[in-house]
This record gives C-alpha cells, structure tokens and sequence, in this order.
C-alpha cells in the first residue's frame, strides 16, 4: 500500500494547474509528460514548428526545482558540444573537464532531427546509463535525469531521421497540435499581454521528485494485466503490416508508464485503461511497417488501435485475482 495517494494527485494536479498558465489546453499532453517524468523515461515532443513544444518543455522546468539546460540542434554541432571535453588548462599544467549541458537534471534537446546521425547518437549512453564516457572517463549524471527532445516532422527539409536505437530509448513521443479556436484565442490573449512563463512558480523540489519516482515501482500490476500488455506486444508482432513489432524494451516502457499513470492519478494499482491510454504513444514510434512507402504519418497509430480493439481485456474478477 502506497501511503498519501491523494496527496500524490493534489502534488500532480498542482503541477498541471502551473504548466497550464503558460501551455493554453493540453492537459493530455501535459499528463503523458509527467508520467514520462514519474517513470525516468524521456519523452519526443513532435509536430510542426509553432506549437508550443518548446514552451511546454520550459513550463515543466520551472514548476520544479530542478536544473534546466536546452540545446539547439543544428547540422554543424558536435557530439562533444552535448557531452562536454577535456580541455588544457595552461594555468594549471593539467587537464580539466568542461561539462557539457547534458550534465542538468531536465535537458531540451530542441529540434533533435536537424543534428547528424553522429551528434544524435551522442545521446544514447546519457539516456539509457545516466552517465557520460568522456576520453575513456565515465562521469554518472544527475538524478533525475530527463531528456525532453523536439523534433520537426521528417517531411521538414534538413532533417535527419532519428535511428532506431535512438527511438526505442525514448518512453514516448506525442504530438502538441493545434489549437482548437478557442484555445487559440486564449493564447492571443494572455501572450499580447505579457508572457506569463516567468511567472510560473516551483511547486516540487528534486527530492520529492525523486521520492515520487521511487514510489512508482510499488504500484501494483497484476498478472493479468501483465498477460494483457504482453497480448497487445504479441500482437504487434504477428501483424501482416508490421515487419518489426514492439521489442521487449518497449514492454517494459508501457509497464513503467501505466504504473506512473496509476499514481498519477491516485491509485497503487494499474486498471486496463491506463494500459490502452498509454499504448500508442509508448509504442507507436517503436514498430516498423512493412512496407516503407505506405509508412505515411499517423498510420502506426491507426493500426495499434486496431489492435487495442481486438485484444481481449481483462474482467473484473480477473482482476481481483491478479
């Protein structure tokens, strides 16, 4: 039993309520992205430039009491630009390490496709280790670490795909879209004004952010519902129209995240609908189509909701018994 589950929801609630005095509407979004935070994931942010991923990242930053760097991805930066290098200092007579941005507790790395493969990759031990090798030296992180990536849609001239290797770290990848014309104007509204970011207030500090994350493993996921998560994986696997299913890493993301969503929203035990809310965002930037030229946007979601539609959910007394 996880004790002060409620206060959990109010803490979150609080968070939200911050993120959306900057970020108009939203509140999925800005959900998945603290459930990627309770989970030590790392999260995509994609879409079209303009819809305020960015802005959602900063929001996040400042309602914590955490250590924010942001990098801007260009064709020209360099792996040791993200990670730090070792440097001469003449004065001195010895070499000294000059960290590089990634050494932060939540870091933006804004536009993440317009980097080259190379610079890309300079970012898969950060993510997956929590630590940096730098001449040979191996330096661990902060904790908590959190990588928030923004990327323009592949269709965007001067981007580069991200590998696959590369995808699979990330937790989950969402999209902001646009506003409704309500929301829009809203937005219109309170940023003619003033821009209200530097107003956001801290509302959590690291230690309790990291108390929470320690919390997430505790929340309770029965069997059967681990046997229905497995079943969607399955699933992914056998399709006609997929050539590469979810991989094992994938599986243990979505455990993960429906646990996060479970604390979230004030439960120590994982439901069935927070294992098909959170499907096709932890899985949908994970499987391959067959056949590449029918690979058009959006059509890894449709399918992965076919999916969720045909595999049996788990009953209630099932459940019980889990």
């Amino acid at each position: 039993m996880i004790p002060h589950t409620e206060e959990i929801r109010a803490q979150a609630a609080a968070i939200s309520d911050q993120i959306a005095a900057a970020v108009v509407g939203k509140r999925d979004v800005v959900e998945h992205l603290l459930i990627v935070l309770l989970a030590s994931g790392h999260l995509i942010l994609e879409d079209v430039p303009g819809t305020g991923k960015t802005l959602l990242a900063k929001s996040l930053a400042r309602t914590l009491r955490c250590d924010f760097k942001r990098i801007q991805f260009t064709a020209d930066l360099l792996p040791s630009d993200i990670t730090g290098i070792n440097f001469y200092n003449q004065r001195e007579g010895r070499f000294e390490l000059r960290q590089g941005p990634v050494f932060t507790h939540i870091l933006l790395a804004d536009e993440l496709n317009r980097a080259t493969p190379r610079t890309q990759s300079s970012l898969l031990e950060c993510m997956e280790e929590r630590q940096v090798t730098i001449d040979g030296e191996t330096y661990p992180l902060a904790s908590p670490f959190l990588v928030i990536a923004t990327q323009n849609p592949i269709e965007s001239h001067g981007t580069f795909p991200l590998p696959d290797a590369q995808l699979d770290r990330f937790m989950m990848r969402i999209r902001m879209g646009y506003p409704t014309e309500e929301e829009e104007t809203e937005i219109l509204r309170r940023f003619s004004a003033r821009d209200p970011l530097p107003d956001l207030r801290p509302v959590l500090d690291r230690e309790k952010l990291a108390e929470l994350q320690r919390l997430v493993p505790q929340v309770k996921i029965g069997d059967d519902l681990l046997r229905y998560l497995l079943g969607i994986v399955s699933a992914t696997r056998e399709h006609p129209e997929i050539g590469s299913g979810v991989s094992p890493r994938g599986s243990l993301q979505l455990a993960k995240a429906a646990q996060a969503r479970a604390l979230l929203r004030g439960r120590d035990f994982v439901l069935p609908d927070d294992v098909k809310a959170l499907a096709v965002p932890v899985f949908a930037h994970r499987i391959q189509l067959r056949d590449p030229f029918e690979a058009e946007r959006g059509k890894a979601d449709r399918l992965l909701r076919s999916i969720l539609e045909n595999v049996p959910v788990p009953t209630e007394p099932a459940l019980e018994r889990g």
